[in-house]
Order: structure tokens, then sequence, then C-alpha cells
């Protein structure tokens, strides 16, 4: 997904910089909207599992200091090696469709600029 949000966020960057007259700008505007639709999607739900794993590994911290037992460190360091990669993945997700709204709203500039 880290590839294709980025590969695509540039495709449309390269795009917006040349300004080419030949560009459907309606087309464009359609696409994008679907694109970033999907990636919408893809964020809510890395949102979602972030959250179920910060959850659990919450669980476990207060297991583990009510409890006292060792073989719960494992278990919190395991959720934690998973943990980080999904918060560096969802922070991704969200800085990049923060960027495809921008890009949205030159597109709409070009698309109102042929009206």
């Amino acid at each position: 997904m880290k590839k294709r949000i980025l590969d695509y966020r540039n495709r449309i960057d390269r795009l917006l910089v040349t300004n080419d007259e030949n560009t459907d700008w309606n087309a464009v505007m359609e696409e994008h909207l679907v694109q970033t639709g999907f990636f919408q999607h893809e964020r809510i739900i890395h949102l979602l599992v972030t959250m179920l794993f910060a959850l659990i590994e919450f669980i476990c911290v207060a297991t583990y200091i009510i409890s006292g037992e060792i073989y719960v460190l494992a278990l919190i360091g395991i959720l934690l090696v998973l943990l980080v990669p999904y918060i560096m993945h969802y922070y991704l997700l969200e800085n990049e469709t923060q960027k495809l709204y921008e890009q949205y709203d030159k597109i709409l500039k070009h698309v109102q600029d042929l009206k």
C-alpha cells in the first residue's frame, strides 16, 4: 500500500506540474476521488487495527502491573514490535491522504478554470 499511495500521489504531482492542455481534468478529478476513497478506506482500517493493538498492549501492561507475571512481559514485547510498524504505516497513510486532499483542490481549480 505504501508504494501504491506514493506512486499515485507522485503521478498526480507530475500531472499538476506539467499542466498539459490536453489533460481531461474532469476525468482526472473523478479518478482522484475514487483513489482517495480507496486510501481513506485503507486508512480507517489501519486506524482500527492500530487502536486494537494499542488497547491490547495497555491491557497487557496493566495485567503485568497487577499480576507481576513474567510471561506477560514477552507478550508486551511482541505486541510492541507489531504496534510500532502499524503506527508508522498509519502515519504514512494519514499524511499522504492529507496531501491527496491538497491535490484535489488543485485539480478542482483546473476544472473550474476550464469553465
